[in-house]
């Protein structure tokens, strides 16, 4: 089995060969078919997360054991089963949920795996999709795609999934108002398409990207503002055509979020996703005399994704940017995509 292992932390992955693992009980050994890129490999490769004011929260510290392929958008085909797993075709190209918990805690039990204190995601505490094959523990994580193209279905499994869990969150609000959507990288484009999948009124993107705003535009944003603009927060306001109620910050930085909570309406929620790392200050009197709600939204559980899969196959998706590559490109497009030289997604094909 060849794949790209992550050996120590801030150093290019490395090409391993390994023995093909052969599956039991009820794992599923998978060919992979395609393998999304994602900001969160790079976090992975950088050791961990900025938390703002000089602290910093380690992988190494909470137990993330090295070495480990990275990638947890896949898309592959069964090609060997445990004498336990059923309910799976070897002809057929599968979407594989990544965020596997423990089975046991109550989060697991109520559904949101992606919650567990004791996680064993793919590409992170289990390998991953950098790899042209994977090992998945149980039939339950495996979502037949049908005809949809694996290139496309792939970064549902992150991007996709992330992003369609955050407009549940935002209820009917964005049917009645254009949300703010802040980043237009991978999730910020797979965003502004689903929040008109959804029913909503559409989405007005903050970006400091040309490329990517042109890109949010072509996808169907309402607005693309410049995120180095000085007047920003005036042309926010100019562009939400009934206030600001809903804004999805993609990129969870000390500016973005700044940007977030003063752009907010009375009654507004800030919903934020982006891993970039900082802290804010915030007068605790304005959350309350404002009625804000700030919430936090970690990738999404099983049933959401087998929901975003079913709302794909009826309605399809529109066209999304894909930078398709090889395998052994991985170094070089980790590069670009933190670079941000990646308009859309970057999928792997080994």
């Amino acid at each position: 089995m060849k794949s790209y292992q992550l050996l120590d932390y801030r150093q290019p992955l490395a090409p391993v060969e390994t023995p093909t693992p052969s599956p039991k009980g009820t794992e599923l050994l998978l060919k992979i078919v395609a393998s999304g890129i994602c900001h969160t490999d790079l976090h992975l490769i950088d050791g961990g997360y900025d938390l703002g004011q000089g602290r910093w929260l380690s992988f190494k510290e909470r137990g993330l054991v090295l070495p480990r392929t990275p990638g947890h958008e896949i898309v592959g085909r069964v090609v060997a089963a445990g004498p336990e797993a059923a309910g799976v075709e070897k002809d057929k190209n599968y979407l594989v949920y990544p965020w596997i918990g423990c089975a046991n805690c109550p989060a697991c039990k109520a559904g949101d795996e992606h919650l567990c204190a004791q996680p064993r995601f793919l590409g992170l505490q289990r390998d991953g999709g950098f790899s042209d094959h994977v090992l998945i523990p149980h039939p339950r994580y495996l979502l037949d795609i049908g005809d949809i193209d694996p290139k496309a279905a792939a970064p549902f499994a992150c991007s996709g999934l992330t992003t369609f869990s955050a407009l549940k969150k935002a209820g009917a609000a964005i049917k009645h108002s254009e949300i703010l959507v802040i980043g237009a990288g991978g999730l910020g484009l797979m965003c502004v398409h689903l929040v008109k999948l959804m029913g909503g009124k559409g989405a007005v993107v903050v970006d400091i990207d040309a490329g990517k705003r042109q890109a949010s535009i072509k996808a169907g944003a309402v607005a693309a503002l410049d995120g180095n603009a000085p007047d920003l927060r005036a042309q926010v306001q100019a562009a939400v055509s009934a206030g600001v109620h809903v804004v999805i910050d993609l990129v969870g930085s000390s500016g973005t979020a700044s940007l977030a909570i003063d752009s907010l309406a009375k009654g507004g929620k800030y919903i934020l996703i982006g891993l970039f790392g900082g802290s804010i200050d915030i007068p605790l009197p304005t959350i309350p005399l404002r009625a804000l709600s700030i919430t936090g939204s970690f990738v999404g559980n099983l049933a959401e994704l087998k929901e975003l899969l079913e709302l794909a196959k009826a309605k399809g998706l529109p066209s999304f940017p894909t930078a398709v590559c090889s395998l052994h490109d991985a170094n070089d497009n980790l590069q670009r995509l933190q670079d941000g030289k990646i308009i859309g997604r970057a999928v792997m094909i080994p």
